[in-house]
Formats: C-alpha cells, sequence, structure tokens
C-alpha cells in the first residue's frame, strides 16, 4: 500500500479513488438497501398470506360446526387453494376425522394417507400416523397398522405408538407382545395422557392367569 507523506496528497488520493469508482460503491449501496427493503417486503408479504391462509383456515372450521354438510365440499376446495400450506395438512386430519365420525374407515384411511404424504412437520406426521394406525385397525389390517408405526416418529409419540402396538397385538391374540407394548407405553409416561393403559395390562395380567389356572379337563 502506498504511503501518503501529506494531507493534500491523501485527499488527492481520495478524490481519485472517488472518481474511478464511486459510481460502483454508489450502485452496491443502492442494491444493498434495495435487497434489504425487498427482504423485508418478503417476509411482510409471507406473514400476511400466512394470517390470511390462517384466517381462512379458522372460518372453515367455525363453518363446519353450522353446516357440516357442506363442510366436505369447502374443506377440498381450501385444499386446492393451499396445497402448499400446513393447513392443508390440518383440513385433511379434520376430513379423515369427519369419516370416521361416520365410520367410513375406508374414507378416513384415504384422507389419513393424503395428510401423511403431504405433512409438512413430524409433528402432523406423528399425529396422522397415530390416526391412521387406529383407522386399520378397525379396517383388521393389523400387519398394516404396525408397519405405519414403525415408521420413524418423534420421541414424543413413543407412549401412544407402543399403547396402539399393543392394542393391536391383542387383537392379534398376540397377548405377551401385547402386555411387553403396554409396558413399554408406561416406561415412556404413557399414564399421564392415557391413565386406561394401567387397566389395560392388568386386564391382560388376569387373562393370562386364567388361562394358566384354568384346569384342563381329561
Amino acid at each position: 500500500m502506498e504511503v501518503y507523506q501529506t494531507e493534500e496528497q491523501q485527499v488527492e488520493a481520495i478524490k481519485s479513488y472517488w472518481q474511478e469508482n464511486g459510481n460502483t460503491i454508489i450502485a452496491g449501496i443502492v442494491l444493498g438497501f434495495a435487497g434489504f427493503i425487498g427482504f423485508n417486503l418478503y417476509k411482510d408479504n409471507n406473514l400476511a398470506n400466512e394470517l390470511a391462509v390462517s384466517d381462512s383456515y379458522q372460518t372453515l372450521i367455525d363453518n363446519a360446526l353450522k353446516d357440516k354438510a357442506a363442510f366436505s365440499d369447502n374443506a377440498q376446495k381450501f385444499i386446492s387453494e393451499n396445497a402448499d400450506t400446513s393447513y392443508a395438512s390440518l383440513t385433511t386430519l379434520a376430513l379423515a376425522k369427519e369419516a370416521a365420525e361416520k365410520k367410513d374407515w375406508q374414507g378416513a384411511q384415504t384422507q389419513l394417507m393424503a395428510a401423511l404424504k403431504s405433512a409438512p412437520s413430524d409433528g402432523i406426521k406423528g399425529i396422522a400416523s397415530l390416526r391412521l394406525a387406529r383407522v386399520q385397525i378397525q379396517l383388521e389390517q393389523y400387519e398394516q397398522a404396525l408397519a405405519t408405526l414403525a415408521k420413524p416418529l418423534p420421541a414424543s409419540f413413543i407412549a401412544a405408538i407402543e399403547e396402539i402396538k399393543g392394542d393391536t397385538y391383542l387383537l392379534q391374540g398376540k397377548k405377551e407382545l401385547a402386555r411387553n407394548a403396554y409396558q413399554a407405553a408406561i416406561a415412556a409416561d404413557g399414564l399421564t395422557n392415557s391413565p386406561s393403559l394401567q387397566m389395560k395390562l392388568d386386564d391382560l395380567a388376569i387373562a393370562v392367569n386364567l388361562m394358566t389356572t384354568v384346569p384342563v379337563e381329561k
């Protein structure tokens, strides 16, 4: 770097540098501010869009309580218009719940598989997986239910997974596996959200004891 001996030389050097590079510097500053403003506008627009979708979703759910007959059509329209948002998955879960309330297990399964496929987060994926497994049990698709529960899910779902596995094994007549699953659910603090877990385990123990104590007729 050149060493300037006097203030006049420094001033002249600055003037010369500015004449050669000033336009580039100004352009960089302008682009920087434009980028900053543009980024904030982008964030503001995204936030506004998210709030609008949220409001639409809440309106959809509120209207469902008033007019259940129109909910399915309105929900399908909402999903098609907001397919790339988490609210689309939540709406699909709502459609699955509606189908399950009508005991339309096949319809519920279709909706839950769609929700699982489009789930934007592990939380929604976990909820959809648990509900799908329960629906598959209703359809007596026991192996499919176990396969659904075997897929990786957040640790917070372990207790519910093990309880549903226990229910599935019990329906298959696999009492030992059911007991192990119920015990695993309790160990994962499952009693907090499902107090009936202990009853399931106790009933299973009673059933096993009866089977082992009943005398065999000769």
